[in-house]
């Protein structure tokens, strides 16, 4: 596992006038002090700015979630390779033994324009999700994701537990939903009757997140002991599909494939 380039600007928020004014004084020593202003209402008033991290609560369907957001915008070039999640013996198919099996995955190419050298990635975010209450509650899940992800992302998907749906151009949609055990441990060839499975999962070779309309708003990666049904942290994007027990990979919002001959595109680091 490696990886190369990683740019954040953690502070997207701009004040324009200080909360506090401060004075520098400068000490006879040499030393430095610092001095807060108050303002009055109408100078507050005029004040505003974004915070660094933000938390939230809310309650649906039986459950409490509660998620920390990182105000960030964050540039990303990275490889991975072998990447398993959730191994353990599971049936009613066990597929190779792990939730999602990942041969590569690779954000950003080496092979196009300097801006698709990286992935762009917004307001990640971890989200906690609890049952019942004062000593019998207890932690059944969690998930990890961003409100808005862009960019060329290198893929060889064996088997992915999750809710998928990649438009794949002349070859079709893929859709984990019209698999029979509603996308478990899916490699994209099992379908349910009168539904078509054109494409393994392992014929893409790429994704591409977002389009014209802006970036894929909806990917998560969770991980629970029971069956949850996720909160949707975007105004007019449905609810996520249940995520089942174990781990589980939630993407459907403007992503499509690069290409149907599993052929990932190189992603090499600048020459000096």
């Amino acid at each position: 596992m490696s990886s190369r380039f990683l740019n954040t600007t953690a502070w997207r928020g701009g004040c324009r006038r200080a909360v506090a004014g401060l004075a520098l004084v400068a000490g006879g020593t040499g030393g430095l002090a610092w001095a807060a202003e108050p303002l009055d209402d109408a100078a507050l008033s005029a004040t505003w700015g974004q915070a660094l991290l933000s938390l939230g609560t809310t309650s649906y369907q039986g459950l409490d979630f509660t998620r920390l957001t990182l105000g960030a915008d964050i540039s990303l070039s990275a490889n991975f390779s072998g990447l398993r999640l959730g191994e353990y013996s599971g049936s009613p198919r066990n597929a190779t033994g792990a939730d999602i099996d990942l041969g590569t995955l690779q954000f950003g190419r080496s092979d196009g324009t300097a801006a698709q050298r990286t992935v762009s990635l917004t307001d990640p975010y971890f989200e906690f999700v609890t049952s019942g209450s004062g000593s019998s509650q207890q932690v059944v899940g969690m998930r990890f994701g961003f409100g808005g992800l862009s960019g060329d992302l290198g893929t060889t998907m064996n088997v992915v537990s999750g809710s998928l749906l990649i438009d794949a151009g002349a070859a079709g949609v893929i859709d984990s939903r019209n698999d029979p055990l509603g996308g478990k441990r899916w490699d994209g060839t099992s379908c349910v009757s009168g539904a078509s499975c054109t494409l393994a999962l392992l014929q893409i070779g790429g994704l591409r997140a977002g389009n014209a309309d802006g970036a894929s708003r909806d990917f998560f990666l969770a991980v629970q002991n029971q069956a949850v049904n996720y909160p949707s942290l975007v105004a007019g994007l449905a609810a996520p599909d249940t995520a089942q027990a174990g781990v589980w990979l939630n993407w459907r919002d403007r992503l499509s494939a690069l290409n149907t001959t599993g052929t990932v595109p190189p992603n090499t680091g600048k020459a000096p």
